[in-house]
């Protein structure tokens, strides 16, 4: 499996496979996105890529797209809109001392032909590897990933009965 880090302008050149992945990572369950959802989503990464500090890592096996992560930043203030309200909400002024300034994973997804091979860590190593401090939300729902998570050492900074799942990693 072969890795490559990407900046915001080589990450458009791949949109196409990152769609690919994206729909075949997150059509089932427990995301059930649909094809308008992954639209969107290539629309939100042609904005992304524009952000300060923005990263992509795209895996691949043989030519064929296999995973993909992107990052950024977090700005100052704590933003609003998209999640971060949702954030906010569970972390309350938390949110400016351990988020803000800390590289967010936006985005994570293997294609399911690639799952169970440790790719995920190995994306989640090289997209996070040069940060002092990541952080990555997902949902209570998607039980996998939490417990991928929890196994590579990211502590949860939110509670059991929480709408979100937020985790950071931390030296």
């Amino acid at each position: 499996m072969n890795l490559e880090r990407l900046t915001g302008q080589e990450t458009l050149a791949h949109v196409p496979h990152l769609v690919k992945i994206y729909r075949a990572a997150f059509g089932g369950p427990p995301w059930h996105e649909d094809e308008h959802a992954a639209d969107a989503f290539a629309e939100r990464l042609r904005t992304d890529t524009r952000r300060p500090g923005f990263a992509a890592v795209l895996a691949g096996d043989d030519g064929e797209p296999a995973g993909f992560g992107t990052a950024w930043r977090t700005p100052a203030p704590f933003p609003t809109g998209r999640a971060y309200d949702l954030v906010r909400a569970e972390l309350g002024d938390a949110v400016e001392s351990l988020l803000v300034g800390a590289l967010e994973v936006d985005e994570l997804a293997v294609s399911p032909h690639a799952r169970g091979q440790g790719l995920a860590g190995r994306i989640l190593d090289l997209l996070c590897g040069r940060a002092d401090s990541c952080w990555l939300l997902t949902s209570p729902r998607a039980a996998d990933a939490i417990r991928l998570y929890e196994r590579l050492g990211w502590r949860r900074l939110t509670g059991p009965d929480a709408d979100i799942v937020v985790f950071l990693r931390s030296p």
